[in-house]
């Protein structure tokens, strides 16, 4: 069995980002939604890359099987996005989601983010038991700063202190 590595997003790699998390959002989750419908995907380094911010790919024998981003919004904060898996990758024995999201909070620890936020769907019900069993804490929309980046389809939002 081939081992998943997580690595920085490469501007080669935006097929195989899209390749995974459109079919997670039109076809598990019955989104109506296009790339283009997300223009961030179009620009992963110039929106995700820059500040403290970051863009990660799951790779299992060449094929990206996951991504993972962190949008920084100023103040010590970041917007965890676009966190997917392929289906085939899932699963505490693949390990993908929780190799992505604790190279995600390396990062952030190592720039000096203080507080992950995200924005997720009440239909993500295993994402939510995911991030739960890794630190976050369900808060209010309300509760958001400003600088928080909003998608139409978030109902339930998290954040998460970065542990130095």
């Amino acid at each position: 069995m081939s081992e998943i590595t997580v690595r920085p997003f490469e501007p080669q790699d935006k097929d195989g980002v899209i390749s995974v998390i459109l079919p997670i959002q039109r076809e598990e989750f019955g989104f109506d939604i296009t790339a283009g419908d997300q223009p961030d995907l179009a620009v992963i380094p110039d929106f995700y890359q820059t500040g403290k911010g970051g863009f990660w790919v799951a790779e299992k024998d060449g094929v990206i099987v996951g991504t993972i981003g962190l949008k920084d919004i100023g103040n010590g904060q970041a917007t965890l996005r676009k966190m997917f898996v392929a289906a085939g990758a899932r699963g505490r024995e693949h390990g993908t989601a929780a190799r992505l999201l604790e190279r995600l909070f390396a990062h952030a620890r190592d720039v000096g983010v203080n507080e992950i936020l995200l924005g997720t769907t009440d239909k993500f019900l295993a994402a939510h038991r995911f991030y739960e069993k890794h630190g976050f804490v369900q808060v209010d929309k309300a509760d958001l700063p400003e600088a928080f980046l909003f998608m139409q389809v978030d109902t339930r939002f998290y954040r998460r202190g970065v542990r130095r």
